[in-house]
């Protein structure tokens, strides 16, 4: 009895897998739904020293997602985002960066303001094959790996790089202020700061200027005054500070305060409205700094973005706003050209973008990933930002 009960058991289930699977061996298992969106990490530096910065980019990649959006997306599909903050930290950094990637799924990742924060973001994203727009890191490090000296295979940026804004900077202050006596002041706990300083000193030295002495300070410090004492002795032409606009602030208007009312002048970390609150419109009189773009731009691709950015969010767009929105158009426009929501195609199209009419100018990136593009001298006069002048690669 019990094996006519075991044979009859065999032959139930042989019909069951029957009917399951019906005649001719079974249909193919049926393919995942394909997204309906096209998934992209977003990282910025929403809180912390460097907020400024992140939250004006991410307001511009905001903008951006949405006017593509509007537009009936990407591939026939909608962009959504996944956003992370980075906290201004390079160990938080990292962690966001690894969230998006790894929980989120995101195909890509456009954020970071600055250096420190893109170099160790990038280490993460290199690791997964996922293809990162950085907006506006500018040290060689963030996309050329420093042990091979090659670009990076899956990272990129809208910005151009230190060398260059180093090396305009020194021009401005022999060619323009004429001056050729300097003292320069280096955040040690800021990859971008000691990156520029040195790319400066190389062509402020090369063009006839003298580096009277270095002087060192850290993210966070609040007294400046020992440092500027010394610097006082050194009786310099120009300061050359090359920091965040939280310390450059404070650095300015404690300068002015000891009775040292010579140019200060500096790179794009300046450019914050909260420059003029902490420093003070006199304290930042007479002082300058190399920028990726300035809002007064004539041409017609600024003065819609000016326009779109001031009916979104009330007030005029910086150059972390600009480069943010530049992140996400050309990281859009990558994955036109790719045909497909996929990192690797994304990626070869990335490598292949040349003269992409971005709002900062036509954009090829290079060798390196980088881009090659114009930098602009802003003076702060009266607590306002002057355009001065457009200095061409």
């Amino acid at each position: 009895m019990k094996k006519r009960n075991l044979m009859f058991a065999l032959a139930l289930l042989v019909l069951v897998a029957f009917a399951v699977t019906g005649c001719g061996g079974g249909a193919p298992a049926a393919k995942p739904a394909e997204s309906k969106d096209i998934k992209i990490g977003v990282v910025y530096e929403l809180t912390g020293g460097t907020a400024s910065f992140g939250t004006a980019a991410n307001n511009g990649t905001k903008l951006a997602f949405k006017e593509i959006n509007a537009a009936g997306g990407v591939l026939g599909k909608k962009i959504t985002t996944v956003t992370a903050d980075n906290k201004g930290e390079p160990s938080e950094s990292a962690n966001a960066m690894t969230k998006v990637i790894t929980q989120d799924k995101v195909v890509a990742v456009v954020g970071f303001t600055t250096s420190s924060n893109g170099i160790a973001g990038s280490a993460v994203n290199e690791a997964n094959k996922i293809p990162f727009v950085a907006a506006a890191t500018t040290n060689p490090k963030v996309t050329v790996d420093e042990k091979t000296g090659k670009a990076k295979p899956y990272t990129f940026r809208v910005c151009f790089i230190d060398p260059f804004q180093g090396t305009v900077g020194a021009n401005f202050v022999l060619k323009d202020l004429k001056l050729k006596k300097a003292v320069v002041m280096i955040d040690n706990s800021s990859d971008y700061s000691k990156g520029l300083a040195k790319f400066f000193k190389e062509a402020y030295t090369k063009g006839g200027g003298t580096i009277a002495g270095e002087e060192a300070y850290l993210q966070k410090d609040k007294d400046f005054k020992a440092i500027l004492t010394k610097i006082k002795g050194m009786n310099p032409e120009v300061i050359y500070l090359p920091g965040y606009y939280e310390e450059v602030g404070m650095i300015a208007k404690q300068a002015r305060e000891m009775g040292l009312m010579m140019p200060i002048v500096g790179g794009d970390g300046w450019d914050s409205p909260k420059l003029v609150e902490i420093g003070s419109a006199a304290g930042m009189n007479n002082t300058y700094f190399t920028n990726h773009y300035s809002p007064e731009d004539s041409s017609p691709a600024s003065k819609k973005f000016v326009e779109a950015y001031k009916k979104e969010y009330g007030v005029m767009p910086d150059a972390m706003a600009v480069l943010g929105y530049d992140a996400a158009y050309v990281l859009v426009d990558a994955i036109k050209r790719a045909g497909a929501a996929d990192s690797a195609k994304i990626q070869a199209a990335l490598v292949a973008t040349k003269n992409f009419p971005a709002v900062t100018g036509a954009t090829t990136l290079n060798e390196n990933h980088d881009a090659v593009k114009s930098a602009v001298i802003i003076e702060m006069k009266d607590g306002k930002m002057v355009y001065k002048t457009t200095v061409k690669p």
